[in-house]
Formats: structure tokens, sequence, C-alpha cells
């Protein structure tokens, strides 16, 4: 499942990411290394051989996505020469990239500002801290501050990759699902349908696994299937016009392509005859649900809405 997810979130971002066109990236190895290198001096961008382009560094990234960078921080920043005040320094910044996210919505009380650092300054970062609270236990007898996670390279490295993908998993929940319109314009023809089916509310606090903006997609998507499966499959050979349905969530509801291409067909009528009308709609086996995948991905790529998706 978590790889899954990371593979979907390298995909969304490497697409959708960036102001100038797509930005492969890899989590969490090009986001760390982008954050360090995109902010040296001309002097220092001599001794590496790979520069980032402009725009395309991680700070840019986020102010694509947001509109505003985060205050204190500028893409354009130098680094300092020294290993363990440039440490400090990209520790300082994830310090107030995670506080700037919070302060936005995100949930992130589990990432910590170092497991956003490479390994190396990881291990820079516990050396110096581990040997703080060393001098400070001897002058005063006793622990402070917060607890010192000090982590073997193969373990760091699976936390990093996780702190990354949940950084970006929050990025894309604040700032980009707010996006979506909660103004649902009411149809007639589609509420007529519909009155007997119970109802998806948007408020903010009715739900505690969906945010309003995903709720108001599952609004969406409810009524333009309601709407158009009669439509779509009204001369349906493969099981006639599938029946009525109740979309809750994300992943079950959809397994079948169905509802996508009620979606898809509501802006493309023309797909109708050349792809959806081959779909089964009333699909029972894995070859059938494989069918009608293959039918929806070929009809995403007729309209040229090339976004990865797999089968």
């Amino acid at each position: 499942f978590f790889q899954k997810t990371l593979t979907a979130v390298k995909s969304w971002f490497t697409l959708f990411g960036w102001s100038k066109g797509q930005n492969p990236i890899s989590v969490p190895y090009s986001l760390r290394r982008d954050v360090c290198i995109v902010q040296l001096t001309v002097a220092q961008e001599k001794t590496f051989k790979r520069k980032v382009d402009k725009d395309k560094g991680f700070y840019d990234m986020l102010l694509h996505l947001n509109g505003q960078p985060i205050p204190g921080i500028a893409a354009s920043q130098s680094l300092p020469s020294d290993p363990v005040e440039r440490m400090f320094q990209l520790h300082w910044q994830h310090s107030e990239l995670l506080s700037f996210l919070k302060s936005k919505g995100a949930y992130l009380p589990h990432v910590m500002p170092e497991f956003l650092l490479t390994p190396e300054d990881y291990e820079i970062w516990t050396e110096v801290n581990t040997g703080m609270r060393r001098g400070s236990m001897r002058s005063s007898g006793k622990l402070s501050g917060r607890r010192i996670f000090v982590l073997e390279n193969r373990l760091f490295e699976t936390m990093s990759k996780r702190a990354w993908t949940d950084v970006l998993l929050q990025i894309y929940k604040v700032f980009v699902l707010p996006r979506v319109s909660s103004r649902i314009v009411p149809d007639p023809s589609s509420l007529e349908s519909l009155q007997n089916m119970p109802g998806i509310k948007s408020e903010p606090l009715c739900s505690n696994i969906y945010s309003r903006y995903e709720r108001t997609i599952l609004i969406w998507l409810n009524k333009h299937y309601e709407k158009n499966r009669k439509i779509v499959w009204k001369d349906s050979q493969r099981g006639g016009i599938p029946p009525m349905r109740w979309i809750v969530n994300f992943d079950q509801d959809l397994l079948d392509g169905l509802v996508l291409a009620a979606q898809v067909a509501a802006y493309c009528p023309y797909l109708i005859p050349t792809h959806f009308i081959k779909m089964y709609t009333n699909p029972r086996t894995r070859e059938q649900f494989l069918h009608n995948s293959l039918i929806l991905v070929k009809a995403l790529h007729a309209i040229n809405l090339d976004i990865d998706i797999k089968v």
C-alpha cells in the first residue's frame, strides 16, 4: 500500500507540481538534493556536476502550488560552506517548512526536521546534538530538551522516505484540494433521480475520513454517474444500464471503471459510441474489470489526457 501511495505521489508531482512543464522527482533523493543544491552560491555550484534548472527546485514547486513563498525562505538564498553551519541552516529551513505547512492545516506531528536532511547532514546533526546533550548532562546532571533519535543509515533512509512522502501528501491536501469549488449548482434533472439516495454532506465536521473538498468531489461523482448512466449505456449489449449506486469512497466504488467513465462522458460525450458503450455494465470477473479499465485508459489517451494511469 505504501509503495502504491509513493508511486502515485511521485507521478502527480512530476506531472503537475511545476510551473514550466514536467519535472521527474524521486522520493526522497531528488527532493533532498534540490533543497541543498538550488540554494548554493555560484562559486559553490562549480563544485557540483549537476545543476538544478531554474524554476525546478523544491521551494519553486511550493511557490507554484501555494502562490506565495514560505516567510523568511527564498529559493535563491545561499548555504554556508561550513558543514555544521550548513546542516543547522537546512534544519532551520525544514523546521520553518513544517511550521508553515502546519499553519495551513497540514497534519505532520510525526515528521521531525532532521528526517528531511540528507544522510550526511543527519549524521552531523546526531553527532552535534548527542555531544551537546552529554555536555548538558555533565553540567546539570540531567537531560533537557526533546528526545534525540539516532537512527542507523538504513532505518534513517526508510524514515526519510516516509517523511518526504507525507510532506508531499500534506502539500497536496492544503494547497491543491482546496481549489475544488464547494459551489455545486443543483441540477433539477439529476436531483429528481437522486432524491431516494442518501446525501453526502460537505460540512467540515461530518466525516473523520474525508475533507469537505474530497466530499465535494464525491458529490460530483454521484451527480454525474446517476445523470449519465442511463445515457451512456442505454444501448449497451454487455449488461444493459448499470444499477444505481451510492459512491462514498475513492477506491472500492471506482474499481469497475463505470463511475469514472460516466464523469468523462459528461464532458466528452463523443467517446460514448467509440469507447464506453463497449464496457461491461455489471462486471463480475477479473477479466471484465480489466476490460473496462482498458477501455477507460484508451479513452483518456484519445483525448490526450495522458496522466500515466496504469490499467
